[in-house]
């Protein structure tokens, strides 16, 4: 039973699935805020063209 105890102790199956876990959310957290922020910026900049070719006619 010892033994058995020890060894489920050492062993580190799981921990690459859970590093991967935490890799992945990190990288989808990164995603999301960066395109939030560009989504305004382009936002922005179709508003600018719009306004620009609406004047022009």
């Amino acid at each position: 039973m010892i033994t058995y105890i020890l060894n489920f102790i050492r062993r580190e199956d799981g921990a690459d699935m859970v590093e991967y876990a935490l890799i992945l959310a990190l990288v989808s957290i990164v995603a999301i805020a960066t395109l939030t922020s560009l989504g305004t910026s382009v936002d922005a900049v179709f508003g600018v063209a719009d306004s620009a070719m609406a004047g022009a006619s």
